[in-house]
């Protein structure tokens, strides 16, 4: 088959305040008409880079230093600029990783997307709108009419990254480019985007080049992987041989660092230890060695050339073979018992929050979004509750409650006997550091303007707790206990890469030895092997410091990792609740199931086998959620009854309840004693 894109020797170079930095060097890829091939690797090992290189969009300091990039025999790379503008969106397109900040906030749908036509084709506004609602049906995008005259900011994460995906389909390109094209957004809403790209390549025989960090998806839905390491390509094969039969190191290692719930057991996390290779510094020798276990003098001093016989190429003089075997053996296993007959240390009952929306010149309330709904749940001392669901069903809120950082509307919140949440109820400073939070983005909540040194020693002088020089006794041992240099402390958080900043982000939260921190979405922007480093810091500090966390996340995997109990919210509620192995092995309500479906396995065998229960649709409003049950409107054994009457949390076994009319599972009787929440 003759190649629709063939990069060859490609190399990319960055001009740096001190010397050039190659990012992608001497790389080469082909994709064929109608193929998906996956790019992998770690941040900054190149991949968005070569997208960008392919699309003629790098950085005003980055160039194409040597190569090219053919599509349909055209040199992209040779081009001027101008005859590129005619090439992108006509003959290839790019799904950005962030959707929202590549949309035009003041520009309605219906024309950004028809400006593609306009510029290339010389489309009519008409024939432009056309087009447009046509390209929205494509992407199954709900009331795609009303959409057109809508803007960014009026839609959902999901709903957005269908607009990209339409833009970029409007002039039917051969090549789609999707950079993480789904790394934010919830597991259901992932899986759609996903079974869009997979039905539009298969409809118009478009290759795809699908740019992750997240095996699972890889596992699923491309059919060659390139896996990149420092720049340079380490291996390459089919999917399902690269996963059972892959011959480089680094490859077996970022497979290894992969939480997975279809693994029986949760057992310590592989990691990658050590950090990439620096790009603006010569490097000798094999990129991987100094954080290889297999690595020899040979491999300090020259550097592999690609080996082995087409389809299958990798670059390594000790190859290994298929995946690596887990024995690892330190691991601090979960405690089920503890998470039903542990001490009490965190018990919402009823709890209600309601944002007034406001509108009109007297800034009078007309709505109120239902953020939480009548939730109760315990959290038992030195374990760890996970909070799952999609965006928008009230984690975060719940959590930001928990330790105070809101007020409730209703209910109460009692932690270690004593109720935090009463009204005109005030924190003492001993309340504030027993309840901290880890924060999604821990570069927001981070002082750009602070040393770290100083941010860690500033809970402990707001509590005057210690000298000076105590505090900074402290501030080294926090430093040592999350695996930073002391040296790191006179450096400000931009410095840092982003599974670093975590690391600063739990140091802080640890600053006041809290009881209970609340994690909100610690890992969701990290790579695989970081990702893996920070979890299992997580587990071993609790176990030697007793600590209590609430993990809130969408990645099931994680969560099931971590977790001893699982709670599981829809639209403000909590639908299923219980321990984490049955709530993963054996879900009641078909939400939770919908959920568990939608988790790329990276497995290519299960990862493409098919699903009978998904959870489709977009999320209802939570101005005005649906009548009785919340989540009837997107469930497949909805009837009459869903609609007239809410469902009541019922008990399924000793340790697992949930709210559902027509559960997966029969009900057994129980007594109050036992109740899982």
């Amino acid at each position: 088959m003759t190649s629709l894109l063939s990069v060859a020797n490609l190399s990319v170079r960055f001009k740096t305040q001190k010397a050039f930095a190659t990012a992608v060097d001497d790389f080469s890829l082909t994709i064929n008409p109608g193929e998906c091939v996956g790019l992998v690797g770690e941040s900054g090992c190149g991949k968005t880079t070569t997208g960008l290189a392919i699309m003629r969009l790098l950085p005003t300091n980055g160039q194409i230093a040597a190569g090219s990039v053919l599509l349909n025999g055209v040199d992209l790379a040779s081009l001027s600029e101008s005859e590129m503008q005619k090439q992108r969106g006509r003959s290839v397109a790019l799904i950005p990783q962030d959707p929202m900040s590549s949309l035009n906030p003041v520009m309605k749908i219906g024309k950004q997307i028809g400006e593609g036509l306009r510029i290339h084709e010389g489309a009519s506004e008409e024939e432009a709108n056309r087009r447009a609602l046509e390209v929205l049906e494509m992407v199954e995008m709900p009331n795609p009419k009303e959409r057109l005259n809508q803007y960014p900011f009026e839609l959902s994460g999901g709903l957005r990254q269908r607009v990209i995906i339409a833009m970029g389909l409007v002039c039917r390109p051969q090549l789609l480019i999707a950079d993480e094209p789904t790394t934010a957004l919830d597991v259901t809403i992932q899986a759609q985007i996903l079974d869009i790209i997979d039905s539009l390549r298969r409809d118009l025989n478009m290759g795809v080049l699908l740019i992750t960090h997240d095996m699972g998806v890889i596992a699923g839905r491309a059919d060659r992987v390139v896996v990149m390491y420092g720049g340079r390509k380490a291996e390459e094969a089919p999917t399902e041989r690269l996963f059972n039969s892959m011959h480089h190191p680094y490859t077996q290692a970022l497979l290894a660092s992969v939480p997975s719930i279809e693994s029986a057991s949760k057992s310590q996390l592989s990691s990658i230890a050590g950090m990439p290779p620096d790009l603006t510094k010569e490097i000798v020798g094999c990129r991987f060695a100094p954080r290889c276990s297999f690595a020899t003098d040979q491999c300090r001093q020259s550097e592999p050339e690609l080996r082995g016989d087409a389809p299958h190429e990798y670059a390594c003089f000790h190859p290994v073979e298929g995946p690596r075997a887990v024995t690892i053996t330190s691991a601090v296993q979960h405690n089920t018992e503890a998470s039903r007959s542990g001490k009490e240390l965190v018990r919402v009952e009823g709890l209600i929050k309601e944002f007034p929306i406001k509108s009109g010149l007297l800034r009078r309330t007309t709505a109120k979004v239902h953020a939480v709904s009548n939730v109760s749940l315990t959290v038992r001392e030195g374990t760890t509750l996970g909070l799952v669901g999609e965006s928008g069903c009230g984690k975060t809120t719940l959590g930001r409650m928990i330790v105070g950082l809101e007020n409730v509307t209703g209910g109460e919140i009692s932690f270690d006997g004593h109720v935090v949440s009463a009204k005109g109820y005030r924190q003492t400073r001993d309340d504030r550091r027993q309840r901290q939070m880890m924060f999604q983005d821990p570069y927001s909540s981070l002082n750009p303007r602070m040393k770290v040194n100083d941010i860690l020693a500033e809970p402990l002088a707001v509590q005057r707790e210690g000298t000076r020089d105590s505090r900074n006794d402290r501030v080294a041992e926090l430093l040592e206990i999350v695996g930073l240099d002391a040296r790191s402390g006179e450096r400000y958080p931009h410095e840092f890469s982003g599974g670093q900043r975590q690391r600063i982000g739990l140091a802080r939260a640890l600053a006041l030895n809290p009881r209970l921190i609340v994690a909100d979405e610690p890992v969701s922007a990290l790579d695989v092997s970081i990702q893996a480093q920070i979890l299992n810091l997580m587990k071993e500090l609790q176990a030697e410091k007793n600590l209590t966390y609430v993990m809130i996340s969408h990645d099931l995997a994680v969560v099931y990792y971590m977790a001893d109990s699982i709670a599981v919210m829809y639209l403000g509620k909590i639908v299923e609740i219980g321990d984490a192995e049955s709530v993963f092995r054996s879900p009641v309500h078909p939400y939770t199931q919908g959920l568990l479906n939608a988790v790329p396995v990276p497995d290519p065998a299960k990862a493409r086998a098919q699903h009978t229960l998904k959870v489709g649709g977009e999320l209802p409003s939570v101005v005005n959620p649906p009548s009785g049950c919340r989540f009837r409107t997107r469930c497949s054994f909805a009837q009459d009854i869903c609609a007239q009457e809410e469902p009541p949390m019922r008990d399924f076994s000793a340790t697992q309840q949930a709210a559902c009319h027509f559960p997966l599972r029969t009900p057994v009787a129980l007594s109050a004693s036992h109740s899982a929440s």
